[in-house]
């Protein structure tokens, strides 16, 4: 009887085997929950956007670097399928100066300039859908490099207003 106790205290299986009144108790008192059937989503599909022109104005301190960024953006949109239709820079960089005193309170012949260089660079992007327009100018934005900026200007196709009608011929 010894050896029934051990194994009782030590065997889950072995003690519901013995048990057979705990089985059926544990059975007893489950509940059962209906199935509900399962109910359908709505049908409605949302349409993409459509881009005619997404344009990129890319901004930097230094020529070489922004050159580079400008490559890497035309083959990124060469492996995703985007056509690039123009890439150009200006010719002259925009410069702003700034002339300071090195002495604040005497001396106004002693002067200081500084100036900062701004290059640009442009590309044109033609025929985008709104999901690869996402995916490209995510992946284009992290890899922007230090001292350049980027702004993208988009210009969308919708459908003709309904009120609007074409001018006859």
């Amino acid at each position: 009887m010894n050896a029934i106790r051990g194994l009782w205290r030590t065997t889950p299986l072995v003690r519901s085997v013995l048990n057979k009144n705990a089985l059926n108790r544990q059975f007893a008192t489950a509940t059962i929950t209906p199935i509900k059937p399962i109910e359908e989503a709505p049908n409605t599909v949302e349409l993409d956007k459509l881009y005619k022109r997404v344009e990129l104005e890319m901004r930097g301190i230094d020529p070489a670097v922004l050159l580079s960024y400008s490559w890497f953006c035309i083959a990124a949109a060469s492996n995703l399928g985007i056509e690039v239709t123009k890439s150009w820079a200006l010719r002259k960089a925009e410069k702003e100066r700034h002339t300071l005193l090195r002495c604040v309170h005497i001396y106004k012949k002693h002067r200081v300039q500084y100036e900062i260089r701004t290059y640009f660079r442009f590309i044109h992007l033609q025929r985008l859908t709104g999901s690869t327009c996402d995916t490209y100018l995510e992946y284009i934005e992290r890899n922007l490099p230090e001292g350049c900026a980027l702004k993208v200007t988009k210009v969308e196709c919708q459908k003709m207003l309904e009120h609007l009608t074409p001018p006859p011929e």
